[in-house]
């Protein structure tokens, strides 16, 4: 068995020359620097057999010395030496990593905790014990000088300095939270005892030749001693004390004389002079584990338990910038910016003023005489084709004023209704690159669409192209809009959380000056006003008010939605739900695919942005706060002090400035700042924050040019689950989507068949189970992308969800009650296989899932209806159920049964036939409007007592003549295997299905640890693996289970394992795992031989 791909925790970090070096697993993965500060990866190389890196150190002046730096990896009991090479030659194909002194790592009799290099190219290292020893790791390796350091006690981390063994001295963080101070020289009691911590010291950095050490801890807190030489015996003082993490400090480093830590809260903080956070810098997914600094350039990077690594480029150091007040005349209403440096107030009477950035004070630019009046509506957007902006006023009394800003002049008055203008929004026009669209809404549910052409010297030429109703709901008012690029179609979300389809047979490419007042275009811009309101209104009865093709009620919660974009075909909504939405059009009906909230406390998202760089920007509210939120970093970009957004503001991102206005107390007020380029730059990407508890593979994709690409979904305790792919050329995962409607941890996949490839991609229907007795079903459409990094591209479409509490939700002072449903966890998922439509008289999927309240549960899924519904159950087990997995038996007559096989925490297994269930629920689903009362799932025909406690592992295998494999895994670390019989009971009227146990053994202890996952690979041939890091293959034959192999993969706590068999080209058999739990890891397994004769 080989590692064909892994991804694990970034656990060590270090900077040689112009590589960074990142230890994931056993592996380390290299990254070039280019002279820009953007990193390239440059390969990979497995470094330490059974141990994670936990640290790397490059020999100093390595890079002045040759074309080739030194670098020590050491974890665990390991070590191993590495070659990063340089120079022309690397570009020319010659590996960047190379093994040194003899190729191979080491297995020392001691933890290493720290090493150094020392001269003459020896290694200095920190024991485990507080043993320093001078090692040899040229030839076969050998201990030159060794001493152990009294009164240490247990240690977790360490550092050295000094030059020689003389000099040579040891400071070292223990459990008991002091920092323990030795010479190597005179080891028998420390030097000087460092006390301040009250929990384990984790991580140490210190500096030479400022004398300072740095050390962080599990009590959330980072000290900076004084020490001056770390082996003298001089009075140490504590320099700062910074209190700043959420959570555990897992490294820690020195950046002059500033420390720069990163925690377990994701968080990497650098620190001011008087103990205060300078710089936050967050990003990854879960808790960071590794931290370094370049000392040239000023790079930073870090790594994570997510298995992300990140560079982060330096920053000026400026100010921040800060929301000052522009001294508004009068009382503002409305603020929106017109570019980066010109802000328009509405007042209340009115008025609208202009702030000009360049001269610092406000001008008049229209009276309140001279505007629509009071109650105003302000919208504004960039004139197409120009620098100059597109005003748009309303006001209380239904007027409407439209004018170039720097031609208020020239301004074009309307009359649009009897009543105030409710909304006022721009929309641009798809292939009309000259034309904006305007979109106001009246009393009444009225909402026209206005076609605006702008010349200079003139005042803008305003079309009436349609009129619009909304649907009845109290707020009746449209909010935002969009033109779909197909044409012929309108959408647009109201007040109400509602998103409408409209048409407009106004296509793009249409010549508007063309059309007559009878046709769709109707001019209503002269010269004089009794004009305009005649023109206007007359057309109440020539153009009807057209009804909505589609409608999603309330789609994003009563408090509206807040923008509608469109981009590579799909349409995009966001709301104040927290949320937003993608969605396509279906003929001519919206079809929601999926919501996605981007980051946890984001409860208003105004607005989506799309990057030519590929990130989407997400704008909203954090609590009180305005943030842009970058999707593809994951970190804030801007984070402003505002109120909140229940008040006027504008947002204006440009090459030069980004800026954001609002009302604040009375007054405007204006947060600028100079536009930087992004700070970071994602080298491995972040999967999971947490455990991956669940993985099943969907398929391969065939991409043109390129090897298959494997496509897996991951469920985690984050409470996401992600599709990705897993390169066996790269050795990385690459994120394709995240699913994020989860709101407890994602415990089990189930996919409804084997995503079989065709001309599209890989389609498939995923369910998805977990905490809070939630499921969730989407169809996934995975296909090949040439532009994309991944060449993979993935279309979800959510179908379902289910909730055992869903009327808990809807219940009315529910405050008052209490709660009786247990919060129940789904553990296990299987769907019923072999359910056709002859069988049931309608298209559904069933759907087993094992409960942690003692139940087996039954669901069936109408794709069509977009309904989960539960239609059995049984309490049978009584504890617990921790597997279940659906089989099918096809009889000789061609008659199907669905039987189910379940497993409990006291280590029975069950098996049932719920054919009969299935067939009740498809009739009683014929006939019943809403929900069902759940059947029963009757009485088990077999049970067996397996093993002696919980069973983590289930798998079936269908052998010839009616018989199957049944092989399972147990937390004692047994594995049991039985081989079963499906006949007919003797009853002729109606036979019944009988199982009866032909063979069964059992291993005890076959591995160290929980058996958590297990497959039956051949009739001959089972596969098992534990917590205890083995994967173990065994011969199977009826007088027991023979040992063939036992390899040592690299994910710590495995939760579950995936299998699948391929043919190589060489038509080899051969069948490839894949592991998840504290990383993700694939690996390949071949045939041992032929299949036993059974």
């Amino acid at each position: 068995m080989e590692s064909v791909a892994l991804v694990a925790p970034v656990t060590a970090l270090e900077f040689a020359g112009d590589v960074l070096l990142a230890g994931t697993g056993p592996e380390v993965a290299a990254f070039l620097l280019t002279g820009g500060g953007v990193a390239t990866a440059a390969g990979r190389r497995s470094v330490l057999r059974e141990a994670s890196v936990l640290g790397l150190r490059a020999e100093p002046g390595g890079e002045r010395g040759g074309s080739a730096v030194r670098v020590a990896a050491f974890g665990g009991r390991w070590l191993a030496v590495l070659a990063v090479r340089r120079g022309p030659g690397v570009t020319g194909g010659s590996p960047l990593l190379a093994a040194c002194g003899g190729g191979g790592a080491r297995q020392l009799g001691e933890r290493v905790w720290e090493a150094r290099w020392a001269p003459g190219g020896r290694l200095a290292l920190a024991l485990g014990g507080g043993a320093v020893a001078l090692y040899e790791w040229r030839g076969g390796g050998r201990w030159l000088r060794r001493a152990r350091c009294g009164g240490a006690g247990a240690l977790r981390c360490a550092v050295l300095a000094g030059t020689g063994w003389g000099r040579l001295a040891l400071a070292a963080g223990t459990a008991t939270g002091d920092v323990v101070l030795w010479r190597a020289a005179e080891a028998e009691e420390p030097r000087r005892r460092l006390r301040g911590h009250r929990g384990a010291v984790l991580a140490l950095s210190y500096a030479a030749p400022r004398g300072l050490l740095a050390s962080a801890s599990e009590d959330r807190s980072v000290r900076l001693w004084a020490v001056g030489e770390l082996g003298g015996s001089g009075e140490a003082a504590c320099l700062l004390l910074c209190y700043g993490h959420g959570a555990r400090v897992a490294a820690v480093a020195l950046r002059g004389p500033s420390p720069v830590s990163a925690g377990e809260d994701g968080a990497c903080l650098e620190w001011g002079g008087g103990g205060g956070v300078r710089r936050a810098r967050r990003g990854h997914r879960g808790a960071l584990r590794a931290l370094a600094l370049r000392p040239a350039g000023g790079c930073l990077a870090t790594g994570g338990s997510d298995g992300g690594a990140r560079l982060w480029r330096p920053r000026r150091d400026a100010p921040s910038p800060v929301a000052v007040a522009l001294g508004a005349p009068g009382r503002p209403r409305a603020v929106r910016l017109a570019g980066p440096h010109r802000v328009l107030a509405l007042g209340e009477a009115g008025g609208l003023e202009v702030y000009e950035e360049a001269a610092g004070r406000w001008v008049p630019l229209l009276g309140p005489a001279a505007t629509p009046g009071p109650r105003g509506v302000l919208a504004v957007t960039p004139l197409p084709g120009g620098t100059d902006t597109l005003c748009a006023l309303a006001g209380g009394h239904g007027h409407l004023f439209v004018f170039a800003l720097d031609q208020p002049e020239h301004t074009a008055r309307l009359r649009l209704f009897e009543g105030a203008v409710m909304g006022l929004s721009w929309a641009p026009r798809p292939g009309l690159p000259l034309v904006t669209a305007l979109l106001a809404s009246g009393p009444h549910g009225e909402m026209l669409w206005l076609d605006v052409t702008c010349c200079p010297g003139r005042a803008p030429s305003v079309r009436l192209m349609g009129r619009y109703r909304l649907p009845p709901c109290r707020q009746r008012w449209h909010t935002c809009a969009a033109f779909l690029p197909q044409g012929g179609l309108l959408v647009c979300g109201d007040r109400r959380g509602s998103l409408l389809l409209f048409p407009c047979s106004s296509s793009p490419g249409t010549d508007t000056e063309n059309t007559s007042t009878a046709d769709r275009g109707s001019p209503v811009g002269e010269d004089s006003e009794s004009e305009l309101e005649l023109s206007c209104l007359s057309h109440d009865e020539t153009q009807p008010l057209e009804e909505p093709l589609s409608v999603l009620f309330g789609l994003h919660g009563k408090a509206g939605v807040t923008s509608v974009s469109c981009h590579k075909d799909y349409i995009y909504s966001t709301g104040r739900d927290g949320c937003y939405r993608q969605l396509r059009l279906q003929g001519q009906r919206l079809e929601v695919l999926w919501k996605h909230r981007p980051c946890k406390g984001l409860q208003w998202i105004e607005e989506l942005r799309f990057t030519p760089g590929g990130d989407l920007l997400v704008l909203g509210f954090h609590a009180d706060n305005f943030v842009v939120w970058s999707t593809r970093t994951g970190e804030n970009l801007h984070c402003i002090p505002c109120g909140g957004g229940h008040r006027s503001w504008s947002y204006c991102s440009s090459p030069s400035a980004e800026t954001f206005a609002y009302i604040k107390s009375g007054d405007v007020m204006l947060y600028s700042s100079e536009a930087e380029p992004c700070e970071q730059q994602v080298l491995l990407e972040s999967l999971h924050g947490r455990e991956i508890a669940c993985v099943r593979r969907l398929g391969a994709v065939r991409a043109p040019g390129r090897h298959p690409i494997n496509v897996f979904v991951t469920g985690s305790e984050d409470t996401t689950a992600c599709v990705l792919t897993l390169s066996e050329q790269s050795r990385a995962a690459v994120p394709l989507a995240r699913l994020s409607d989860h709101i407890s941890s994602v415990r089990a996949l189930a996919l409804a068949s084997p995503a079989q490839p065709d001309a599209v991609g890989l389609s498939t229907l995923l369910f998805s189970g977990g905490g809070r007795a939630q499921i969730e079903c989407y169809r996934l459409l995975c296909s090949a992308d040439t532009a994309s990094e991944s060449a993979v591209s993935c279309q979800v479409v959510h179908v379902a969800s289910h909730r055992l509490d869903e009327h808990w939700d809807r219940m009315k002072n529910r405050h008052k009650l209490v709660k009786m449903d247990p919060e129940t966890r789904y553990m296990s998922l299987s769907v019923v296989p072999g359910t056709t439509t002859e069988q049931l008289l309608a298209p559904c999927k069933f759907l087993a899932a094992a409960c942690s309240d003692g139940s087996v549960r039954l669901f069936v899924l109408l794709e069509a209806a977009q309904r989960l519904l539960l239609v059995a159950e049984s309490f049978h087990h009584q504890r617990c159920v921790l597997k279940v997995e659906a089989f099918l038996h096809t009889q000789a007559g061609g008659e199907r049964r669905h039987l189910l096989c379940s497993a409990a925490t006291d280590g029975s297994v069950a098996f049932w036939d719920i054919t009969a269930p299935i067939r009740d629920a498809a009739g009683a689903l014929q006939h019943a409007e809403g929900e069902m009362q759940p059947l029963a799932l009757g009485t088990p025909l077999l049970t067996i007592m397996a093993h002696s406690c919980g069973v983590n592992s289930l798998h079936i295998r269908e052998l010839p003549e009616g018989r199957f494999l049944v092989a399972s895994g147990s937390d004692d670390g047994s594995i049991h295997v039985c081989l079963l019989e499906v006949a007919l009971s003797r009853d002729e009227a109606a036979p019944e299905p009988c199982l009866h146990v032909l063979e069964r053994v059992s291993r005890p202890c076959a591995h160290a640890a929980h058996v958590t996952g297990i497959r039956v690979l051949r009739p001959d041939l089972l596969l098992s693996a534990s917590v205890d890091q083995r994967l173990s293959l065994w011969r199977l034959h009826w007088g027991g289970l023979e040992a063939l192999s036992t390899s040592f993969f690299h994910v710590p706590d495995l939760a579950e394992l995936d299998c699948w068999e391929e043919v190589e080209a060489e038509g080899e058999q051969c069948w490839y795992c894949v592991l998840c739990g504290h990383g993700l890891e694939l690996l390949r397994c071949a045939a041992p031989g032929q299949p036993m004769e059974r």
